[in-house]
């Protein structure tokens, strides 16, 4: 499949859905060089308006603005990623959608077939893919014998409104980045949560690697962290901090302080370069880089379907565990 590109040096962008997430589409876009944000759109219009005046741009109708854009972010409510997406590539425009791909797996391959058929970018907005330690890390387990996985996303109830559950909102990221790392995808073993869905843990299995995910908006305390455990090391992903560092050679060691005996165990811990960057000004880079040569994108409409899947398959789980809870 040949995949349509620009016919003009600057890509002209646009964002459809300005709240939080979008705004932060309409400020990279403003700054990309060879890139010129043409319009926001939303249907709170005043917030449209203030939007494009941040940024220096113009708040136009949906239609009016895909009659000028080569590409553009889709960052409305999941509900309306089909919809939205699917009038996006209709009228010829390449897309990017802010996570998860859409509300079901069945309009998510929609969409991809959609975008295939039509020769057009369709990028999913996984933007922990772009941090920049998932690069290191990339790197740096190439050639181990990985033999588990743990990532905790956690935090405190955030100030935007949620209506994604904490799967589908927040370990999906996780999911992503676990699915992209591994030789295979993982089958989901099991999975439970608590707090009305707000805290939510997984267990999976790749082969022989066992993946664990927690996903909280309950814990006072916000983490981002992935940990690889290999026969050879340890490695550690601080997403916040973009920082990776490796545990290696750990042993025994007896010590004497004022003659009483102490055991304590010595490492030695490398800590990789991390090329430290913003992770959605990366995203989007890319994006327009796969528009400008006709590429697959890093994120492919197809990981955004596999990743969903894995979500409905957790959140199965959890209805089933809930269901039991009740029978007792």
């Amino acid at each position: 499949m040949t995949r349509q590109t620009t016919s003009t040096e600057t890509v002209r962008a646009g964002v459809i859905g300005v709240g939080s997430m979008g705004e932060n589409h309409a400020r990279v876009y403003s700054e990309c060089r060879d890139v010129d944000l043409v319009g926001v759109s939303d249907l709170d219009e005043a917030l449209a308006e203030t939007v494009a005046a941040r940024y220096g741009t113009a708040a136009v109708p949906m239609d009016d603005l895909l009659a000028n854009c080569d590409v553009v972010t889709v960052a409305v409510p999941t509900h309306a990623h089909y919809e939205t997406v699917s009038a996006c590539l209709e009228a010829g425009v390449h897309v990017l959608v802010e996570k998860p791909i859409a509300e079901t797996v069945d309009q998510g391959r929609a969409l991809a077939r959609k975008a295939e058929e039509a020769g057009l970018v369709l990028q999913v907005g996984h933007v922990e893919r772009f941090n920049p330690a998932v690069d290191t890390l990339e790197s740096v387990i190439a050639d181990l014998d990985v033999i588990a996985v743990e990532a905790e996303r956690l935090g405190p109830p955030v100030d935007r409104t949620a209506t994604d559950g904490v799967v589908l909102d927040l370990m999906i990221h996780d999911i992503d980045v676990v699915g992209s790392l591994l030789e295979s995808r993982p089958e989901v073993v099991s999975a439970t949560s608590t707090d009305d869905g707000q805290y939510a843990t997984a267990t999976m299995m790749a082969d022989d690697v066992i993946v664990s995910l927690t996903a909280s908006r309950r814990t006072q305390k916000k983490v981002r962290r992935l940990t690889v455990t290999a026969s050879e090391c340890l490695v550690e992903v601080d997403y916040l901090q973009q920082s990776v560092l490796i545990h290696r050679d750990s042993y025994p060691e007896y010590v004497t302080d004022e003659g009483t005996n102490r055991h304590r165990h010595e490492s030695v811990v490398e800590r990789p370069r991390v090329e430290n960057g913003e992770p959605l000004k990366r995203e989007l880079a890319s994006f327009v880089d796969a528009v400008r040569t006709g590429g697959e994108p890093v994120v492919t409409g197809e990981d955004g379907v596999a990743a969903l899947e894995m979500v409905e398959r957790i959140d199965r789980f959890v209805a089933d565990e809930d269901q039991e809870v009740v029978a007792r």
